[in-house]
């Protein structure tokens, strides 16, 4: 790879590379690395295989094939990952946002849509593409975001302040609510680590080996901190507010156990996309 290569050999030796790594879809990839090292579209590479990149692009594109081929996830080497139709920064201090995550959010919109200038909570807020996202679509909305990680905190205040929502949002460095005393909102939301233990060795190499570990797993069987945010919660909901949380697979039974007392009702299990129970739904009493 040198620097009078053209665009098309540059993707090969690249493509090679990542092929030769086990990454799945190489040439996809060394694409859509190449076009945000030259900060273009994949349309210009197609475009002008002519172009030849100048020597630091050439390193700079070496670089990130490097890191992609010892399995070091694509968002984290460029640094932004879209979600409900927006970009945010991630590193390797939060998650990686999913597509069932969207899933959450579309629901708390729902919910705060019939409120009167409502407030919500996001316990674990990460990147913050939970909330901002809400906050972007909900502009009478407030929100108050709690995470146990003061470097995931200055990433959702920097994703806060590129989606111009930082004037409706509060940010606190806490564990679950203890942070939190006498608030009161309508809506709760969290994608909690619900990742058993047992579980952690199997997964793809990009998340068990680079996604931070305490927002994937409690390092149990991956039902403690949702059932501290339930047992918890009802502190901190107003009357007929709700509970939103996304689960793992096959948690549905134990979650929806969780919710066996006097303080729930209407409680949902709600399937993601390819129709796994993901979801959990559910109304605080109102009285």
């Amino acid at each position: 790879m040198n620097c009078a290569m053209k665009i098309p050999d540059i993707l090969q030796e690249a493509s090679d590379i990542l092929l030769r790594n086990g990454v799945l879809e190489p040439r996809r990839e060394a694409s859509l690395l190449l076009a945000a090292t030259l900060q273009k579209n994949k349309t210009f590479l197609i475009a002008h295989p002519e172009y030849e990149p100048e020597k630091d692009e050439v390193s700079l594109f070496r670089s990130f094939i490097a890191r992609r081929a010892g399995r070091e996830p694509f968002h984290y080497i460029t640094g932004v990952k879209e979600f409900y139709g927006f970009d945010f920064e991630v590193s390797p201090d939060v998650l990686i946002p999913r597509p069932e995550t969207e899933m959450l959010v579309g629901n708390s919109i729902a919910i705060l849509h019939e409120r009167d200038r409502p407030g919500f909570c996001e316990v674990g807020i990460g990147s913050g593409c939970i909330s901002v996202s809400i906050l972007v679509k909900v502009e009478f909305a407030t929100a108050t975001g709690v995470d146990i990680s003061e470097k995931a905190l200055k990433i959702a205040k920097s994703n806060a302040e590129k989606h111009s929502v930082i004037d409706r949002l509060e940010l606190r460095h806490s564990d679950i609510f203890t942070a939190l005393s006498a608030e009161s909102f309508d809506l709760i939301v969290s994608n909690p680590p619900y990742i058993p233990k047992k579980d952690m060795p199997g997964l793809q190499r990009e998340v068990r080996d680079f996604e931070p570990h305490i927002a994937l797993s409690d390092d149990g069987d991956g039902l403690a901190k949702i059932d501290l945010i339930v047992r918890q919660s009802p502190k901190f909901l107003k009357p007929g507010g709700f509970l939103v949380m996304e689960m793992g697979i096959g948690q549905e039974t134990a979650v929806k156990a969780m919710f066996e007392n006097n303080n729930w009702e209407s409680v949902e299990i709600l399937p993601d996309f390819q129709g796994i129970p993901r979801m959990v739904r559910a109304r605080i009493r109102f009285n």
